[in-house]
């Protein structure tokens, strides 16, 4: 069984920042790819930034230049460091865990991420 879980959220005034941290244990065989989605409420769940095995990084478009997506897989953890945060990046943020390039994956419960003022 695989377990992933996030932390770091909380809150935080515009233009701060915080880095989350995404940490999976149990019996995986291999990371492909960590990716970081987040959910507004109401809104459908989005791709903030993927950074594979390799080291290949994306980020969406709202956060390139803001955002900063690591890994430690030494430790079997995964970053992101996210600065000069905006009201709308307000969301829960997740982790996802692949093992290969087409896999669901495995999802963390999420951690909330608020900005505001």
């Amino acid at each position: 069984q695989v377990q992933v879980a996030e932390r770091g959220g909380g809150l935080v005034q515009p233009g701060g920042s915080l880095r989350l941290s995404c940490t999976v244990s149990g019996s995986i065989v291999s990371i492909y790819a960590i990716d970081w989605y987040r959910q507004a409420p109401g809104a459908q769940r989005e791709l903030v930034a993927t950074i594979t095995s390799s080291g290949r990084i994306n980020y969406a478009d709202s956060v390139k230049g803001r955002f900063t997506i690591g890994r430690d897989y030494s430790k079997m953890t995964a970053y992101l460091q996210m600065n000069t945060l905006k009201a709308e990046d307000t969301a829960v943020y997740f982790c996802n865990v692949r093992e290969s390039y087409d896999s669901v994956g495995y999802w963390g419960q999420g951690t909330q991420v608020s900005v505001s003022s």
